[in-house]
């Protein structure tokens, strides 16, 4: 891995990667961490659940706003994202299928899942996007196909950090892209992933892992 966020630690728990049966690789916002975002997990882990969090030095990804010009965000944006598509690479490479791989961010974390999953969009478990959106001052041009990946999408209407309309047009790009996507707006001016996210990224993963189960490819 180049750039800023090269050798930073990576944090994983759950069920080892050698036996699990799906996986979801989880980003922390600026000024959080891979070990809260392991934490967090509490509350929807399941067993046969692996997780794996990346790291950011000195605990953010980019660092300007991210409406900001894209290269106003480099060399650290394309480190950043790096750091998650080898999380992600790590998962596929220990035999786990990319469609039980839920990639998972919150706030700076989610924007830059964003940009991951839309820059190659493909089949996974599902793609979480809590308090964050597709990053620059005009959403881009994206191409593929997500192949029915269940896309949450999370946000506030008062969040001061990221405006609601940048949210619904992350949402749309999404559904563009192919995303089953399923929209959570909230009022009031908070910032962060909500019980009710929490609750139904842990059905997601109980869906995982019974689809792993019925198909007779648990571990």
């Amino acid at each position: 891995m180049r750039g800023p966020h090269r050798n930073q630690r990576r944090v994983t728990a759950g069920a080892p990667l050698s036996v699990a049966d799906a996986a979801a690789v989880l980003v922390h916002g600026r000024g959080g961490s891979a070990d809260g975002m392991v934490a967090l997990a509490d509350e929807f882990y399941r067993h046969g659940l692996a997780l794996v969090a990346p790291s950011a030095r000195r605990n953010r990804w980019y660092p300007s706003p991210f409406l900001a010009p894209r290269e106003a965000n480099e060399p650290e944006l394309s480190s950043a994202l790096t750091a998650v598509a080898d999380a992600v690479e790590t998962v596929v490479e220990a035999e786990i299928p990319r469609e039980r791989v839920i990639v998972l961010g919150i706030s700076q974390g989610a924007c830059l899942v964003a940009e991951f999953a839309a820059r190659a969009p493909r089949r996974y478990g599902g793609v979480v996007l809590s308090s964050g959106g597709l990053m620059g001052p005009e959403i881009g041009d994206y191409d593929g196909d997500l192949a029915g990946t269940p896309v949450l999408v999370g946000g506030h209407e008062g969040d001061p950090n990221v405006p609601i309309d940048r949210v619904r047009e992350t949402a749309s790009v999404f559904e563009s892209l192919g995303g089953d996507v399923r929209t959570r707006i909230e009022p009031g001016e908070d910032h962060g992933i909500t019980d009710a996210e929490l609750a139904a990224v842990g059905a997601l993963v109980g869906e995982l892992l019974s689809d792993a189960e019925r198909a007779g490819t648990g571990r």
